[in-house]
């Protein structure tokens, strides 16, 4: 008797795990699509000048920038980023970066966003450049950044 009662909850601790299961994967497409919509409207944003991915990083974010180039380091902190690679990048241009998205890729609190970037340098030059970004999330903020691009274009750039 003891066995029959023990198997007769079978199907209810099933039907339990299953909806743990529908329940996580719904909660995890969930933080994928808002991560999503944050870096697509932070990117549309910056494409129309009223800001950029920038606004998204948390004070102590930690990026990288992959490869070799005057810039490529790992900067521990937003204001550290901003003032040892966004500004000195800036600095060299006439027009801002305006962005165009290729491809945003979620997978959990990972985004991936693939992006080409234009610009005119200060001294006329057109300043082309891909970008793929490897974004680490956390309530709505970027805490984590993994940058690769073509830093030979880079390094032309900051001559």
């Amino acid at each position: 008797m003891i066995i029959k009662h023990r198997s007769s909850n079978i199907p209810g601790v099933l039907a339990l795990l299953l909806l743990l299961v529908i329940s996580s994967q719904a909660n995890a497409q969930s933080v994928e699509e808002t991560n999503s919509a944050l870096i697509r409207q932070a990117f549309d944003d910056w494409e129309n000048g009223r800001g950029s991915v920038f606004d998204l990083l948390a004070e102590d974010a930690e990026w990288t920038v992959a490869g070799v180039s005057p810039v490529s380091a790992v900067y521990p902190t937003r204001q550290a980023l901003v003032e040892e690679a966004v500004e000195p990048i800036h600095a060299q241009l006439a027009t801002a970066i305006t962005p165009e998205v290729k491809h945003i890729i979620a997978q959990g609190n990972n985004v991936v966003v693939l992006w080409d970037g234009t610009a005119i340098a200060r001294n006329g030059a057109p300043y082309n450049n891909s970008y793929a970004w490897h974004l680490v999330m956390e309530d709505g903020a970027i805490t984590r950044m993994m940058a690769f691009l073509d830093t030979w274009a880079l390094v032309e750039l900051m001559e």
